[in-house]
């Protein structure tokens, strides 16, 4: 007869399951069902009971949906079924109609199977009769328990969802609540519709099921004759309780949803701090009216909704403040350098304005070098953003000043200790000369990089000083020195700790399974560094990402490239010896041409002064470059030498004028525990 997809209403036990033979005389009419042809035949008195005037009914079942709703109608053809499956000859049942006026009517029906003799059922006939009046009083008592009954469970139900609310944390966490088939549909709406309002404007946001808004009416003015723009401007909830009063107060809503079959509606205002934020409305299918019980949980649910909405409006627009305000202390862009390829990845925190104060930084600095820099401010709120803006500039400049590494490590704490702050940072910086592949890391109480090369990927045990902030305040200043080289094609992994820690999990645990990540990625660094994210992003957090990656690539330029390394003994004339031979033989093999002998000279003087004015070791090494030859001695000293002016007579003090005057640059670099003093020859084509 109807949808068999509604659900069947249970009656109350104590109702009558037979008529009383005198009242049953009062409106009874006849039907005779043709179970073949599916036509449902009615005498004069089953159209009266059923409200229906001559020639509207055209005896098919499903043109009776308009009086008989959907889950009484399913109800009565599952009995039907159910009946017939098993063999029965009989049934009776009672049920609601919906009136022309859209009153409620209360009904009773029997029929009696009949079967061909094959036992087939072939024809349903019997009997159906208004039962308002017999059930009026022995009946009265049962539908107040129903009332209740169902009051209890709507209450049930906005508790229920009120409690899913209570989770929600942006826009569209409420709208799932709400579209949740456990939450709205339980109060028998078959579809809900949601606005928020918007400069004078009802915008739509949520619908469930697809389909259950009219296309015109996604966005509307307030004063536009629609439900939902007569709550807004009244701040009051409109119960819609007829078709035909639908029909008459919204005509040009109603011509537009008639395929809805409306019978029904309640539109509820979302109102906080004593303004609509939005609009809820909930249609009906199967009903008609609502009691007073009814109407107070369906406005104790709107309150419950714009409560939720507020909140999540509130965290929306403070997330997004948040992360303007730490997007806007981050680098815009990255800077090509050359020499390297660079890639950067950032992923936020889940919580609203609980942002960290996580950061990266590229750096370029002359002479081919590059610093790269990754931190974590300590806590989750705009202020430690804040912080990491100014150390970020601090850091840069610092940098770009020429102080080495371990210097602007320390300028940088203690910067942050005379901020009026009680926060303190972790910070790697890490200063890169592409040319020749040597890369000095200095570490402030952050987790160790990762360098990826030809025999897979390790974890950098980069001996640390304290924190920013911290080292400044116990005075220990001190920052050591790790230096490494990165050949051609070898990639410095620098993240926070977000990356690799989860709850419960070991940060070592992370640090092998982030090297495994990195050892099995692609190449690419801008590939890589989505690889790398991307678990951080799918599982969320609390706390930030921040995440850099250098990859060190040799130019093309054509010119052989090599590099020799010797280690020259204190007090070893056969070491020195050695080391000059070497030399010689890497200056000729790597075509130094005219300034060959130059180059020779320099290299000898810088490892003199070592032996001479340290007492100690010299590690030389030289490297042929993209148009130029470097030299570098080092030792583990670490006062820094001084050119000085000979006298006439004098024997020494000219091996650093010397290397000024051949050299077309030259300078000392902190390295760990020593120095090293380097200089550079420019090469000719040929």
């Amino acid at each position: 007869m109807a949808d068999r997809g509604a659900s069947a209403l249970s009656l109350p036990d104590d109702w009558p399951a037979h008529p009383d033979p005198i009242l049953a005389l009062n409106h009874l009419g006849t039907f005779d069902w043709d179970l073949d042809k599916g036509l449902f035949h009615m005498d004069a008195q089953a159209h009266e009971v059923f409200d229906l005037l001559p020639g509207e009914f055209d005896g098919r079942p499903e043109s009776l949906v308009g009086r008989v709703p959907q889950h009484e109608a399913a109800r009565l053809d599952a009995l039907v079924a159910q009946v017939i499956k098993e063999g029965g000859e009989n049934y009776g049942a009672y049920f609601r109609i919906r009136c022309r006026d859209g009153n409620p009517r209360w009904t009773h029906t029997q029929g009696y199977i009949r079967r061909d003799e094959t036992g087939r059922p072939r024809r349903v006939v019997g009997i159906v009769r208004d039962a308002t009046e017999e059930l009026a009083d022995s009946a009265s008592r049962g539908m107040r328990a129903a009332q209740e009954q169902a009051f209890r469970q709507q209450t049930n139900i906005v508790q229920v969802v009120s409690a899913a609310l209570a989770h929600a944390r942006t826009v569209q966490d409420v709208i799932d609540v709400l579209k949740d088939t456990h939450g709205i549909r339980r109060l028998g709406a078959a579809s809900f519709v949601m606005a928020l309002v918007e400069a004078n404007r009802i915008r739509l946001v949520a619908e469930a099921p697809p389909g259950s808004f009219v296309p015109a009416t996604q966005v509307n003015r307030i004063d536009e004759p629609y439900p939902m723009s007569e709550v807004v401007r009244t701040l009051r909830p409109r119960f819609v309780e007829t078709p035909e009063e639908f029909a008459e107060e919204y005509p040009l809503l109603w011509s537009q949803i008639t395929h809805l079959r409306v019978a029904s509606a309640a539109y509820l205002p979302l109102i906080a701090q004593a303004r609509p934020i939005g609009v809820m409305g909930l249609l009906y299918n199967d009903r008609c009216g609502f009691s007073d019980e009814e109407r107070g949980v369906l406005v104790a649910l709107g309150g419950s909704i714009a409560q939720s909405l507020q909140r999540a409006m509130f965290y929306e627009q403070q997330k997004d403040l948040a992360q303007g305000l730490q997007q806007a202390m981050l680098p815009r862009t990255i800077p090509d350098v050359p020499g390297a390829d660079i890639a950067v990845r950032y992923r936020s925190a889940a919580l609203g304005r609980d942002i960290g104060g996580d950061w990266y930084d590229v750096i370029p600095l002359p002479g081919g070098r590059v610093g790269a820099v990754i931190g974590d401010v300590q806590g989750h709120d705009t202020h430690a953003a804040a912080v990491m803006g100014q150390l970020r500039i601090v850091l840069r400049a610092y940098a770009a000043e020429g102080h080495t590494p371990a210097a602007v490590m320390a300028r940088a704490s203690v910067f942050l200790h005379e901020l009026d702050t009680d926060r303190f940072a972790t910070c790697l910086y890490a200063e890169a000369d592409l040319s020749t592949g040597v890369v000095q890391v200095v570490r402030a109480g952050h987790i160790d990089p990762l360098v990826r090369g030809a025999g897979g990927c390790r974890r950098l045990q980069a001996q640390g000083g304290l924190p920013l902030g911290l080292s400044a305040e116990f005075g220990e200043l001190e920052y050591p020195v790790t230096t490494l080289e990165l050949d051609s094609g070898d990639t410095l992994v620098l993240c926070t700790d977000g990356l690799v820690e989860e709850p419960g999990a070991d940060l070592d645990d992370g640090m092998r399974a982030l090297a495994d990540q990195v050892c099995a990625g692609p190449g690419d660094v801008d590939e890589l560094a989505d690889r790398l994210i991307q678990p951080a992003e799918e599982r969320g957090g609390d706390d930030d990402v921040a995440l850099l990656l250098l990859c060190r690539r040799m130019p093309d330029t054509g010119r052989s490239c090599g590099r020799l390394q010797q280690h020259v003994a204190a007090g070893d004339p056969e070491a020195l010896a050695h080391a000059r031979h070497l030399i010689r033989s890497a200056v000729r093999a790597w075509d130094a041409g005219e300034r060959a002998d130059e180059i020779e000279l320099a290299a000898d003087e810088l490892m003199t002064n070592v032996l001479v004015h340290t007492e100690g070791a010299a590690i030389v090494t030289l490297r042929s470059l993209a148009g130029r030859l470097r030299i570098e001695v080092e030792d583990s000293s670490s006062a820094l030498p001084r050119r000085r002016e000979a006298g006439e007579d004098g024997v020494s003090g000219r091996g650093l004028l010397l290397v000024e005057l051949l050299a077309d640059a030259w300078g000392v670099e902190a390295r760990g525990s020593g120095k090293a003093v380097w200089c550079e020859f420019l090469l000719g084509e040929g």
